[in-house]
């Protein structure tokens, strides 16, 4: 399977191309090493140098600053093929959503810097905006950026933030001004090899994810030139956030069918290959019956995806849409991916299987970017408005 059908119109000869290249590199580079990164607990950086020589980031970031100048379809190739090779320790997700904020509201100075560097591998990136009171609710984030001068002293703490462990770089969301709300959270760039004061917590022990660098980070009275602010003026991340959003969002839902693509070819060759009562599980109507239903879900799921990244090369993706398939794409995962354990039997339950850390991984895509009860809430909201 692929993330496109033969009848995107999104999905170009080149698009199609790249899809192959990527595959092919995920197949001499990831597959051999999932296991690996799983007991480390993050993926060697080796690695993504490897990915910064293959080509296979920044596709839509312009050729003057390391990228090739095509749209977010090449992204989203990316991170499907990973999610179908079934990993879930490469940050490519973060990682792009970092370039992409960059490269939108940047300085020219700002995307000189780290974009060739984010797109090389060179350097690995992390977006520090939830924290230990402030989930889904951004506005309430207790993180400062103070003025001093020609610089910020920036104050405060995060949580659950991937490639934290490991980022050279990272967007930080803070106060700029606390009295304004939304209207005083700034992004802020922080470079994690010129900052006194800055620490990484001790990797966060996860249900799921476990080759996911995930850490806690903490600032104290780290001084932050004013240039690093992302954006012509103070108190714009809050909208820059919500601009980029429908992007984040829109990657889980895409990760969601790489991953039930992969669950489903594991289990379909697991019920084939055993057998039960004298014959092949595959042969029982109740897995054929199940696998029916798992496929045309996901299936359907595709054809909304697809749709999705249409949307948003023309720039037309909506909050609201890309909400529903953050919402419906991990939700549907997590139903195919517990009937997929369920064929596997007690085999299922083990994690020598793949299944099983699938099953483990699932979990959490109902809950960061935005939990699914805020998705539908938005969604809602959307439909009031009308």
């Amino acid at each position: 399977m692929t993330l496109y059908t033969p009848f995107e119109k999104w999905a170009t000869e080149e698009h199609k191309l790249f899809s192959e290249s990527v595959r092919r590199f995920y197949d001499e580079e990831m597959t051999p090493h999932i296991e690996e990164w799983v007991n480390k607990g993050k993926v060697c950086k080796s690695f993504w140098e490897k990915a910064g020589n293959a080509g296979i980031m920044g596709g839509a970031v312009p050729e003057e600053v390391g990228g090739f100048g095509g749209d977010l379809g090449f992204d989203s190739i990316t991170v499907y093929e990973q999610a179908k090779k079934g990993d879930s320790g490469w940050g490519y997700g973060i990682q792009s959503i970092v370039i992409h904020y960059l490269n939108s509201y940047g300085t020219q100075e700002q995307k000189n810097k780290w974009l060739p560097k984010l797109i090389a591998g060179t350097s690995i990136a992390s977006l520090a905006m939830t924290e230990p009171g402030a989930g889904s609710d951004l506005q309430a984030i207790k993180t400062t950026a103070k003025r001093d001068g020609n610089q910020y002293r920036l104050n405060g703490s995060k949580i659950f933030i991937t490639n934290g462990g490991s980022a050279d770089l990272i967007v930080v969301a803070a106060k700029t001004d606390q009295s304004a709300g939304a209207k005083g959270i700034s992004l802020i760039l922080l470079d994690t090899n010129e900052a006194d004061g800055f620490s990484r917590g001790s990797p966060l022990k996860k249900l799921g994810l476990k080759g996911n660098d995930t850490a806690e980070l903490f600032f104290d009275d780290i001084k932050i030139p004013l240039t690093n602010l992302i954006g012509p003026e103070e108190g714009q991340g809050f909208y820059q956030m919500m601009k980029q959003l429908p992007w984040e969002r829109l990657l889980i839902g895409i990760t969601a069918l790489g991953a039930i693509d992969f669950a489903l070819d594991e289990t379909v060759r697991y019920v084939q290959e055993r057998k039960a009562f004298g014959k092949r599980i595959m042969d029982l109507q109740n897995t054929r019956f199940k696998l029916a239903e798992a496929k045309t879900k996901a299936e359907v799921l595709r054809s909304f995806v697809n749709d999705c990244i249409s949307r948003l090369i023309k720039g037309e993706l909506d909050a609201a849409t890309a909400s529903m398939a953050k919402y419906w794409g991990s939700q549907v995962q997590n139903e195919i991916i517990d009937e997929c354990l369920q064929l596997h039997g007690g085999y299922g339950y083990i994690l020598d299987y793949p299944i099983a850390r699938m099953y483990a991984d699932a979990r959490v895509q109902k809950i960061y970017g935005g939990s699914n009860e805020i998705m539908k809430e938005l969604i809602a909201r959307s439909l009031d408005q009308q």
